[in-house]
């Protein structure tokens, strides 16, 4: 609507991107502030609530916290997206598809999950894994019929490696797949995913500002892509959506993302690094998320080959929340790898 609005009215102000990216980024946060008390009357009237891992005690306590909660920021990322966005890009089209698509299969989940009291219910792993390769090669097939360039690139070097052609499909499905769930392990504690969520937001946002800049983009040497820049504003709503959620999120926590969220940020994470040609640097920005995955890795293949267990218990934070770490220590200590993480990412990027 902004950028309708600036080409009928000729105000060149909602014109920019970064002016744009503001007000999405605010109205979403606002928006998720506004509907979420609503939301979390509804959830506890209707027990809503995340079934609890029997193995933490410390979480015992977490039993009557309602879930589903991320549907919130959805809603609301995509209401400041429609407003914000020139709804004429194709890209933007691709991140409202990733966003309400890998949301949807969390919804799935989450909803057997509270209808069942189990944690361990709701969709099959098969079932889950099944939707979320559809959904993931829905987004593939998109970008590969609009035209967007399949070269593969690497950081500290300027020039594409190869043209992936045809097997940037089931590359970009195995990036999607691999952000979703890590994503996914990495929502364990109040607040944990939610804010490298937003600083892996903001770091594509930036990557994405230049890579659809002409004079930025070569002065960086990057690959320029046009229209690519306008994905911008869509992480900045996000990363307002989630700010805003982060508000009921924070420790201790009076709602959950649940699958919802976590698959939805997950896709939507997966969707930007593919259009920033950033997929290896993904693994710097989901610094925490990575780590998160490799330690059920680790845990699961010494299990299996050893029959020993690395960790208390993975994901690796429930291994420091069994040697007695306070939760909200861990939590501030892995947002700060986080930040971290992204700082030295950002500034890998800027060395061709």
């Amino acid at each position: 609507m902004l950028f309708e609005l600036s080409q009928l009215l000729h105000i060149n102000l909602f014109g920019y991107i970064t002016v744009r990216a503001g007000f999405a980024f605010f109205a979403a946060f606002i928006l998720t502030l506004l509907i979420m008390p609503r939301y979390l009357a509804w959830a506890i009237s209707k027990k809503a609530n995340q079934p609890i891992n029997k193995y933490i005690p410390a979480h015992e306590g977490k039993k009557h916290t309602p879930t589903m909660g991320g549907a919130m920021f959805i809603i609301a990322s995509l209401a400041a997206t429609l407003f914000s966005c020139d709804l004429s890009n194709l890209y933007v089209w691709g991140g409202i598809i990733t966003l309400l698509g890998f949301g949807f299969v969390g919804f799935k989940d989450d909803i057997g999950k509270i209808l069942s009291g189990n944690n361990l219910e709701g969709l099959t792993p098969r079932g889950k894994m099944a939707l979320l390769i559809l959904i993931s090669l829905l987004v593939a097939g998109l970008l590969l019929t609009a035209g967007f360039p399949t070269t593969f690139y690497v950081p500290f070097v300027k020039t594409p490696l190869f043209d992936m052609g045809y097997f940037a499909i089931p590359f970009w499905v195995l990036v999607f797949l691999a952000t979703t769930n890590a994503v996914n392990l990495t929502d364990g504690l109040d607040g944990l995913a939610t804010v490298p969520s937003v600083i892996a937001l903001v770091s594509f946002g930036v990557i994405l500002y230049v890579t659809g800049h002409a004079i930025f983009s070569g002065y960086l040497l990057v690959p320029h892509i046009k229209g690519i820049g306008e994905m911008t504003i869509m992480a900045a709503a996000l990363a307002g959506g989630l700010l805003g959620f982060l508000w009921y999120n924070c420790y201790p926590a009076e709602v959950f993302m649940g699958d919802t969220g976590s698959l939805a940020i997950g896709g939507f994470l997966a969707y930007l690094a593919i259009l920033g040609k950033s997929e290896i640097l993904l693994v710097l920005i989901g610094f925490i998320f990575v780590i998160e995955t490799v330690s059920v890795i680790l845990q699961v293949g010494s299990y299996k080959i050893r029959k020993e267990r690395i960790f208390l218990m993975a994901p690796i934070h429930h291994h420091f929340e069994l040697k007695k770490w306070a939760e909200n220590k861990i939590i501030v200590r892995f947002w700060m790898i986080s930040f971290l993480a992204n700082l030295l990412a950002l500034i890998s990027f800027k060395f061709r």
